[in-house]
């Protein structure tokens, strides 16, 4: 059963940030939708969709040709799933030292930031994904916003097959992008927003 049962047919029946969220796309054309780019990240406990969870999200805006220091969003969520092994990878403690919300008000404050906004990120699809089944467990739908992938866009550029996959480590090496806070959601949301403009530009 979900956590609240929120998803009605009648709109009104939604809680009003989600019908806030979806306002976003009703009142705007196409190319106002496209001004604003949120570059994103996730860190989970796996990869599993069905049973990991996210522990943290990094999100930078992209405008224009640049990255907009001061739109910019780091969460923590409280960890009710914890993976000794994952630790390794992202380095987040179920006890740490940030500020964790939970997954209900982690949503929340993503959708307030994201907006109507084209989501970029590098393998985008399991980031979407992940937010995507924190919402169904809130009894919601999904995410309305267009989306690019970093790794598709360098295929395109490349001229390369559809499983010629390259990851943000060799992007990082292919345009000589310094690495920063690697595998934390904030730093790869800024490698991959760095890794973007360079492909938005050719």
């Amino acid at each position: 059963m979900a956590l609240f049962n929120w998803f009605k047919k009648d709109k009104k029946n939604y809680p009003e940030f989600w019908q806030n969220y979806l306002a976003c796309f009703e009142s705007k054309s196409d190319s106002e939708n496209e001004k604003r780019f949120v570059v994103f990240d996730t860190e989970t406990t796996g990869l599993d969709l069905r049973s990991d969870v996210i522990l943290s999200v990094g999100a930078v805006g992209v405008s224009g040709n640049s990255i907009v220091v001061n739109d910019y969003l780091e969460l923590f969520v409280e960890q009710n799933i914890f993976k000794t092994e994952s630790v390794l990878i992202h380095g987040i403690l179920k006890m740490g030292k940030e500020k964790k919300l939970s997954e209900t008000e982690a949503v929340i404050q993503f959708l307030d930031f994201i907006k109507d906004s084209t989501l970029v990120g590098h393998h985008v699809r399991f980031d979407i994904k992940m937010v995507n089944a924190a919402l169904g467990r809130m009894g919601l739908g999904k995410l309305k916003n267009r989306s690019m992938d970093t790794d598709l866009m360098y295929q395109k550029f490349k001229g390369l097959q559809e499983d010629q996959h390259s990851s943000l480590d060799e992007l990082c090496r292919i345009f000589k992008i310094q690495k920063s806070d690697r595998h934390t959601a904030a730093g790869d949301a800024f490698i991959t927003a760095l890794v973007f403009l360079r492909l938005k530009n050719k």
